[in-house]
């Protein structure tokens, strides 16, 4: 049964980004409990009921040797991808099974150090890679890189770059050399973002709101769209919805009473103020496509919040929780204490409980949506068990998010 299959299994995930910095898939890990028989084929036939044709690719990480084996085994063709590292094809079972899956068309993704590459007869039976730079590699990569306008003159002999086009790579942690992969080394697609370095990077320039989400906010305005879509857009991007609620709690418009939601900002301001107060914003708005997945791997994480805490809850309440997800990452974009940042606006407890003391009834969704954006299935068991979580219903909540995201597809579809 479907219970039986999400129940027994600890899902995680990553995005996938590509060149254009737009989610380009989904990196689902899974691992099944030891003494837990999981039924591949079940497992299989659940995601592709969840999923629907606009949904995310799928790279499937098996975190056990033996759901591995059984991926490998039943899978039919047309199953997402499936993800085998390297060195589990010293185990004979995998090893066979792995050209079995091959011959009967099975998308596989060899997962390893890009300098252990495989032996030719075992690399043609994987459509792509996910590679690891070494440092090393890492530093003759941005070495390789062509110099920038105005910097000195680079020795005569370069060595070539070890990124190789049209694979995927994990682990880059610097801006500098996401930068090479994706636009001089033309890397299919990166799992993970260097979202730290990324920001550090712009330490010095203020944060600003996305150039995109205000002018499609803009054009709603114009277009006498419903004030859901208008809070939907304004949620898009969480320093725009901070400073949008900062201002209608400011002193200069005098409002009565403490606006502690998009919504009740939007009614109190009327649609002509709101938009000549997006207009001041737009000259100064951000543009820089590197900030797009540090911004939507927020929302991911505000949408999980929701959806983990969803119980039937009224829409105030779940806005309340979205919100609550949507701001737990302020201090890393303003460079401040969350403590701080949260006092200047009349929210909920609850919103500031579960972000700045991780306590209260939003922490165990909170808490459980920054788990599952790694790998780390024990921290994921360890919430369950301390909140009484289901593993199922956080199963069916993560996989509910992930098959709504918006993708970007390459050329040749899924």
């Amino acid at each position: 049964m479907v219970q039986s299959v999400l129940g027994s299994l600890i899902l995680g995930y990553r995005p996938l980004w590509n060149r254009a910095r737009k989610l380009a898939g989904i990196q689902l890990y899974a691992h099944n409990e030891a003494a837990a028989v999981i039924d591949a084929g079940h497992l299989l036939r659940t995601l592709q009921e969840l999923w629907s044709a606009s949904s995310p690719p799928l790279l499937i990480s098996a975190q056990t040797r033996q759901l591995l084996c059984d991926l490998l085994e039943t899978a039919p063709r047309g199953a997402p991808w499936i993800e085998v590292r390297d060195d589990w094809l010293s185990d004979s079972a995998i090893y066979s099974r792995v050209k079995a899956a091959h011959q009967r068309g099975l998308r596989l993704v060899w997962r390893g150090d890009a300098n252990k590459l495989p032996e030719p007869e075992i690399a043609r039976c994987f459509d792509n890679s996910l590679l690891t730079l070494r440092p090393e590699d890492a530093l003759v990569a941005l070495q390789a890189a062509p110099a920038r306008p105005g910097a000195p003159a680079a020795p005569a002999a370069r060595a070539a770059s070890p990124v190789l086009a049209g694979q995927m790579y994990e682990n880059v942690a610097s801006r500098a050399l996401m930068e090479h992969c994706l636009d001089l080394g033309n890397a299919m697609a990166l799992s993970g973002w260097p979202s730290e370095d990324v920001l550090y990077s712009m330490r010095h320039h203020p944060q600003q709101p996305s150039h995109a989400v205000i002018f499609k906010l803009m054009k709603a305005i114009d277009a006498e769209q419903s004030l859901e879509t208008f809070e939907d857009i304004m949620g898009e991007d969480p320093l725009l919805a901070y400073r949008f609620m900062v201002y209608t709690n400011s002193a200069a418009l005098g409002l009565r009473t403490g606006i502690d939601s998009l919504r009740r900002g939007l009614v109190m301001m009327g649609y002509s103020s709101i938009k000549r107060w997006l207009s001041d914003q737009l000259p100064h708005a951000s543009t820089d496509p590197n900030m797009l997945p540090v911004r939507a791997a927020m929302l991911i994480r505000a949408q999980l919040t929701a959806q983990l805490l969803d119980a039937g809850i009224e829409n105030d309440l779940r806005r309340e929780i979205y919100l609550c997800g949507l701001f737990s990452q302020l201090d890393e974009l303003l460079g401040e204490p969350l403590s701080t940042i949260l006092r200047r606006l009349p929210l909920s407890e609850r919103i500031y409980d579960a972000t700045v003391l991780h306590t209260g009834p939003y922490a165990s969704g909170l808490l459980m949506a920054c788990a599952l954006e790694n790998d780390d299935s024990s921290a994921i068991r360890q919430l369950c068990e301390t909140y009484e979580l289901d593993l199922e219903e956080v199963n069916r909540g993560l996989l509910r998010v992930l098959s709504d995201l918006e993708v970007e597809r390459p050329p040749g579809g899924r």
